[in-house]
């Protein structure tokens, strides 16, 4: 499964998959599979990503199209 939005978070943030990983602590190019659908990510990874693109996890995965901010 693509997770097409962390991909369109990510570039509309300016950032990069370096920095993407390393914030998530795992190597650039897993990060890259997992926003080119080659590797499912894994739920505790997915939730630093809604925290730091202050985003639902539903708008995160592509569930919905209303972007909540995180925790909310």
């Amino acid at each position: 499964m693509k997770f097409q939005r962390i991909e369109q978070l990510r570039l509309e943030r300016g950032l990069t998959i370096r920095f993407v990983a390393a914030y998530l602590g795992c190597n650039r190019d897993v990060y890259a599979r997992y926003e080119k659908g080659g590797r499912q990510i894994p739920v505790d990874l997915a939730i630093r990503l809604a925290r730091l693109y202050d985003c639902s996890m539903d708008y995160l995965l592509g569930l919905s199209d209303i972007n909540h901010h995180y925790g909310e």
